[in-house]
């Protein structure tokens, strides 16, 4: 079971969607990765991102795609590379990552409510 948590806790937490804008592979990760740079609107702007999503994603394929993303944790070194946010994904049967998305075009920057 999971641990309880209030929804004060919840609302701390700065889920945004964004658009993909560039994406490149990112060979000198531990896991297989690749580099994203996600538009969250005028208010929060371009951050970058590591995900090991290659096995369902190509960098040419990400471009354009709306993603959700955890905004407001602290900056995390991953090798070489600065990662600002944590996007989101879940886990397929065989244990890799798909990515989390709106079904439906929102603006960059839109809240999870």
């Amino acid at each position: 079971m999971s641990d309880t948590i209030s929804f004060d806790d919840f609302a701390r937490v700065d889920i945004r969607v964004g658009t993909v804008t560039h994406a490149e592979p990112f060979p000198e990760a531990k896991k297989p990765a690749i580099k994203l740079w996600v538009d969250y609107g005028t208010e929060i702007g371009v951050k970058k991102s590591s995900a090991q999503i290659t096995t369902h994603y190509t960098p040419e394929a990400l471009i354009g795609r709306q993603v959700l993303a955890v905004v407001n944790f602290p900056p995390r070194q991953i090798g070489p590379f600065m990662s600002e946010a944590l996007v989101l994904g879940l886990h397929d049967a065989g244990g890799k990552i798909v990515l989390i998305g709106p079904d439906h075009p929102v603006p960059n920057g839109e809240k999870l409510c």
